[in-house]
């Protein structure tokens, strides 16, 4: 696995959270639980106490997002170098779990954490993964949704760096409405133009 793929984990736990719509799925260790993929073993560890860790730590990487998209770039990595500092990882080449066609190890890099909870588990292989996307990529690949009011965290990919929403969803909806602004607009226009002429209309002498 490459180790900028493992940022997908911190966009997972950061949209978790709809803050505009007042809504949080972390209510329950089976809720935090759907967010671990692959990491059966570091999962059964969670206790209702890492529900709240986990939303202190989605906080810390929403800031993250959050400074990054408003251009603060500086700031975005102060605040990821302080998750990197608490929730340490150590990289170890892995690949005996997979094999190619004839049966050799494909290496690759694998994060090893040394967690004393779930949440530190999780907050490490996040955090890091994250600081590869940033710095293979560019702080400003790590964004927030311009569809209001979703502000759900995406990364981005696109080639000329253009992405705006976290999903084709969203691009749709905000699409629909700057559509829909434009013609209200435009009647709006249309509408105190025809009123401008009648007052106008009103006002001319007549010639007799």
């Amino acid at each position: 696995m490459e180790l900028a793929s493992y940022s997908d984990y911190a966009v997972r736990l950061v949209n978790t959270e709809e803050p505009a719509r007042g809504r949080d799925a972390l209510t329950s260790v089976e809720a935090v639980r759907d967010l671990f993929d692959g990491m059966t073993q570091m999962s059964r560890r969670l206790t209702d106490t890492d529900v709240n860790r986990f939303r202190a730590v989605r906080a810390r990487l929403r800031a993250v997002f959050t400074a990054a998209d408003e251009g603060d770039r500086s700031r975005a990595v102060d605040l990821l170098n302080s998750l990197l500092l608490e929730f340490p990882v150590s990289p170890q080449i892995s690949g005996h779990d997979l094999l190619d066609d004839k049966g050799h190890p494909r290496w690759h890099m694998h994060l090893a954490e040394h967690p004393s909870n779930a949440t530190a588990g999780y907050a490490a292989v996040a955090a890091m993964g994250l600081a590869f996307h940033l710095t293979e990529f560019g702080a400003d690949r790590l964004g927030l949704c311009q569809a209001v009011p979703c502000r759900n965290a995406y990364l981005d990919t696109s080639t000329n760096r253009s992405r705006r929403y976290c999903s084709d969803r969203c691009a749709t909806r905000a699409n629909v409405a700057a559509y829909r602004a434009r013609k209200r607009l435009e009647t709006e226009r249309a509408g105190t133009g025809r009123t401008a002429e009648r007052s106008h209309a009103s006002t001319t002498p007549t010639d007799r």
